[in-house]
Formats: C-alpha cells, sequence, structure tokens
C-alpha cells in the first residue's frame, strides 16, 4: 500500500481513484470494490467491531485505497503500512453535504427499507454492504444524526483537523481534486501526465445511475429467485394433493 485516502466519500474519491491508477498506484480500493468482493465485507464487520484485523487479506493487490470504508480507519492502516502517504480529500463543506445526502445517504435509507429486507432474504450481498455502511459511517461516524446538517458538517470537519494534526506533514496532501494534476504528482513524486486531462468522474446524476443500475440487478435477482421458488413449491402442492 503506497497511498491512502483519508478523505470522506464525496469529496472526489472516485476522480482521485482514477487518477492514482493513471500514475501507476493503482489497483486502488474503493467502496465499489466491497460490492464486487463480498468475501471483504468479514474483514469491514471485524474493524467496525474493533477486532484486530489482517489488512493485507483485503489490500494485498492494491497500492492504494480511497473513499469509505477506507476513511474511517486511515489511522489503522497507517500503522499497517508505515511508507504509505495519505491523501485527505476536501471540498467545500455545504457541497459535500448536499452531495452525500442526495447519495450515498438517500440509497442507505432505501436500503435500509422493509422491502430491502425481503430482497436481502434471497440476494444477501447488497443487503450486508448496507448494514455496514450503516454502522460504519452513519452510525459510528454521524452518530446516526446525519440529517442533523449542523451536526454531519461539524464531524466532516472535525475529521479533516484530525487526519491534518495525526498524519505527518511531509506525508500528508490536503488535496481538492479541482486542483488537477501537478499538486498530486508532485506529492507523488511522479511526473505531470501530457496531454491527458484530469479525470472527473462520480458526480450526484453518475453515481445514482451507477447505484440504480446495481440496486436493480439486486432485485432482478431476488425476483427470478422468488419466481423459482414459488414455480417449486407449487409443483410441491400439487404433487401432494394427488
Amino acid at each position: 500500500m503506497k497511498v491512502i485516502g483519508a478523505g470522506f466519500g464525496r469529496t472526489g474519491t472516485a476522480s482521485l481513484k482514477a487518477a492514482l491508477e493513471w500514475l501507476g498506484f493503482g489497483p486502488c480500493y474503493h467502496m465499489l470494490e466491497v460490492f464486487d468482493n463480498p468475501s471483504h465485507l468479514k474483514l469491514w464487520e471485524a474493524a467496525a467491531a474493533g477486532e484486530p484485523v489482517e489488512w493485507d487479506e483485503v489490500f494485498k493487490h492494491y497500492k492504494a485505497a480511497v473513499d469509505w470504508p477506507v476513511a474511517a480507519f486511515y489511522e489503522q492502516l497507517m500503522e499497517a503500512y508505515p511508507e504509505a502517504k495519505v491523501v485527505l480529500t476536501v471540498r467545500d463543506p455545504e457541497k459535500w453535504y448536499e452531495s452525500t445526502r442526495s447519495t450515498i445517504y438517500h440509497i442507505s435509507r432505501v436500503t435500509s427499507s422493509p422491502l430491502f429486507s425481503v430482497v436481502g432474504l434471497f440476494a444477501p450481498g447488497p443487503r450486508r454492504v448496507s448494514k455496514m455502511v450503516n454502522r460504519v459511517v452513519w452510525r459510528d461516524t454521524f452518530g446516526n444524526e446525519f440529517e442533523n446538517k449542523q451536526h454531519a458538517i461539524e464531524v466532516y470537519e472535525r475529521h479533516n483537523k484530525e487526519v491534518k494534526r495525526k498524519v505527518p506533514p511531509e506525508k500528508l496532501l490536503v488535496y481538492e481534486v479541482s486542483e488537477g494534476w501537478e499538486p498530486l504528482c508532485e506529492f507523488l513524486g511522479v511526473e505531470v501526465p501530457k496531454n491527458e486531462p484530469f479525470p472527473h468522474l462520480n458526480d450526484a446524476a453518475s453515481f445514482q445511475k451507477r447505484v440504480q443500475r446495481r440496486m436493480a440487478f439486486a432485485f432482478g435477482t431476488a425476483v427470478v429467485v422468488m419466481l423459482v421458488a414459488s414455480l417449486a413449491l407449487v409443483r410441491l402442492l400439487r404433487r401432494a394433493s394427488t
């Protein structure tokens, strides 16, 4: 692990992931990796419970890691990878809150609904990811008070101050993705890409589309399973009645 992202989700972490991978610091871990690798959930659940974690079980094939749940455990990752540098992505607090509320938080509320609980019986992966996010982000980070805008922004700003205080200055870059390649490349000691625009990904609209596709797949899988189960039950009942 060479780069640890300490910035909260919705601070340009998807753009940072793409930039790091372009610069040779890939693959880069991101929340989406959790969806694609449900076996990682056991580690994140253990970390949330304060249990010892063997971080190489997840990160042995990664050179960088950003976004949640990584940001919640940046201190533990610094201890596990003492040579790694830390990038704290930041943005205007008001814009960060509105973006988070309309994307990640909204999706979490949907996936916590009774309907999604039924779906989770047949497609447990997305439901389990949702439970982990609820614990690590909304409960442990924001104390289940994210809807209190003032409180949420205070938590966000306090986290950023703590990162600046706890990470040695020579290992820390406080970074807005709008700054582009130059500060990131200088910090990492690599050349600025020529004729390559800095990636700007994962705005609110594209985020919602990506999550909707994943949720549609989860619901679709559950519906297929329920239909197959229903047909099997009907056949059993018919046989039982003959």
